[in-house]
């Protein structure tokens, strides 16, 4: 890969980088096509608002946590309140769809010696059931979650953890 001269490492955000966070609500067939769009946009909308509030307010739960309550909302929101929607949802979650163009660039980069990691804001559980959905645990070096140090990003302490 030209162009990476002289970097080390890559560390990659795994909701919205490397997992699309979208493909939960698109493999929902009990979710009507029409409130598809608006259902997942709110859901991920709250999911990073309640991370950041949870953080200056000092009161961490975990990702899992963070997840079903905007799931909650965002149900709510769209008037799809139904809890088998909502465990169906979850599961699904579990199992985000890895954007296609993410496996070739991971090999790449490990061809090319480069230490791979993720920094997520997701629990080490969630982080391992969607990177063993992808096929991608041989391309990643560390996985680092932030449940490590009970804050969400962007907290200056999630910056200070490590794979070694």
């Amino acid at each position: 890969m030209s162009g990476l001269a002289g970097i080390k490492a890559c560390v990659f955000d795994a909701y919205g980088t490397l997992f699309n966070f979208n493909s939960a609500v698109a493999r929902c067939a009990a979710i009507p096509e029409l409130k598809r769009a608006v259902l997942a946009t709110t859901w991920r909308d709250k999911q990073i608002q309640y991370t950041l509030l949870r953080s200056l307010q000092h009161r961490y739960a975990d990702f899992e946590q963070v997840t079903a309550e905007a799931l909650d909302y965002a149900l709510d929101s769209t008037g799809l309140t139904n809890a088998g929607h909502r465990m169906q949802l979850l599961d699904l979650y579990q199992t985000v769809s890895v954007y296609p163009e993410v496996p070739p660039i991971l090999k790449a980069l490990k061809a090319a010696g480069i230490v791979t990691a993720i920094l997520s804001n997701g629990t080490s559980a969630m982080l391992k059931a969607a990177i063993d959905h992808a096929a991608i645990g041989a391309q990643l070096d560390h996985v680092l979650s932030v449940e490590t140090v009970g804050v969400f990003k962007p907290a200056p302490e999630v910056y200070q953890l490590s794979g070694a």
